[in-house]
């Protein structure tokens, strides 16, 4: 962990005030809120103008996933950059690597296959940055204010999506798929200028020039699964929300089939991150830390419970209700950030996080496939509740347990 003069001591109440109170974590936080808002509006347009093109579930799904499912190449193949190369600059880097994807996808002309080639681009150096930014992280915040910052950080993801989803929706009302992207593309280029200026400069931690960089990253790999609590963490952590991503899915198709809109699209995609930020500033606040270790799986079941309501066929109020609700289950995610803490060696702890990182993506990015392929053949409203209640089988099986003896 971070020495004292990195950020607050071990005394602080791990608030969020005591994160934000850390200069250089405000020019992290800063820098997230720049990405995710470009990540999230140029998801939602790419995914609108391949489903216009193309009516097919499968194909807008797929726009989700082909930006996920290479953080598993990128997360396992390439997790050992996080300690070969200086953080600052692995971080700066990713920015401007991921601004010229982005240019590239709004080239005019560009047929949607080649579209989501650059998006396979992005999903491959999305797992590198977000490493990176999981092993700084605990060098700049200690102790409680650590599990405050990582709060922090999934709050800006979600309401990212809040907001990202209703301004693409009201983008797409005065210009292109392709114009709302390459206006998105300047967001990288503004994290990256946050990034340069604001973090401090620190050397590698390790330099492996005798081992392979895929070698490398395989061994911190098989390191880190062989610890068995260690390895419960990771996977409830990854599947929960890989199941409980349907919905999100499946928004264009359902809204579509209810005849919602383009802003209907975007109020039903923004729903789930709502509840989200609600759940998460909640169980921050109201329970201690030992609380929300024992709140782990009651959160995630509330993921799926209310996501059984789409047996109903829900029109639009009552849909963004339910999936406001869902959301704040996964605030289950701040008994986990503990236990992957307690759990993970301190020399391993940076490999963790980044693998943490990448698998949730990559195994979100098979959940939107996987609901995309069951659209084709049964109706929205139908693979909903079905793997709703598919993930509550799930949970008891999957369930984590804590170290202080009592399941997670």
């Amino acid at each position: 962990m971070s020495s004292p003069s990195a950020g607050p001591t071990r005394a602080a109440r791990g608030r969020y005030r005591d994160a934000l109170a850390v200069p250089e974590f405000r020019a992290l936080f800063l820098s997230h809120v720049m990405c995710m808002l470009g990540t999230i509006v140029t998801q939602f347009a790419l995914t609108v103008l391949v489903y216009r093109q193309t009516g097919s579930p499968l194909l807008a799904a797929m726009v989700f996933t082909v930006a996920f499912v290479p953080y598993l190449f990128g997360g396992v193949l390439l997790s050992a950059l996080v300690d070969r190369v200086p953080i600052r600059r692995l971080l700066v880097g990713c920015n401007l690597l991921t601004a010229g994807l982005a240019a590239v996808m709004a080239l005019p002309g560009l047929p949607v296959g080649a579209v989501l080639v650059p998006a396979f681009g992005m999903g491959l150096v999305a797992p590198v940055f977000a490493g990176a930014r999981a092993a700084v992280l605990p060098r700049v915040l200690d102790g409680d204010v650590y599990i405050a910052g990582r709060s922090l950080f999934r709050l800006v993801a979600q309401g990212a999506q809040v907001s990202g989803f209703a301004l693409g929706g009201l983008l797409l009302v005065v210009m292109s798929p392709r114009a709302a992207v390459l206006l998105n593309t300047a967001a990288f280029l503004v994290s990256a200028a946050l990034l340069a200026a604001g973090v401090r400069a620190r050397p590698a931690t390790a330099r492996g020039a005798a081992v392979s960089l895929v070698r490398d990253s395989l061994t911190g790999l098989g390191q880190v699964f062989r610890i068995g609590p260690l390895r419960r963490v990771l996977v409830f952590g990854w599947a929960v929300p890989a199941v409980g991503i349907a919905p999100e899915a499946l928004a264009a198709p359902y809204a579509e089939a209810a005849g919602f809109g383009t802003l209907g699209l975007g109020l039903l995609m923004s729903a789930l991150p709502v509840g989200t930020v609600l759940g998460e500033v909640l169980c921050m606040w109201l329970p201690s830390p030992r609380q929300r270790l024992r709140l782990v799986v009651p959160l995630a079941a509330l993921m799926f419970v209310p996501q059984l309501g789409f047996g109903l066929r829900p029109g639009l109020p009552l849909a963004i209700g339910l999936l406001v609700l869902s959301g704040a289950g996964l605030a289950h995610h701040l008994g986990l950030d503990r236990l992957l803490v307690d759990t993970a060696p301190e020399a391993l702890l940076g490999r963790a996080l980044s693998i943490q990182t990448s698998g949730l993506m990559f195994w979100q990015g098979v959940g939107f496939a996987v609901a995309g392929a069951a659209a084709q053949f049964a109706a929205p409203w139908a693979v909903v509740t079905v793997t709703a209640a598919a993930g509550l089988a799930l949970i008891p099986v999957l369930r984590p347990r804590g170290p202080y003896g009592s399941p997670a």
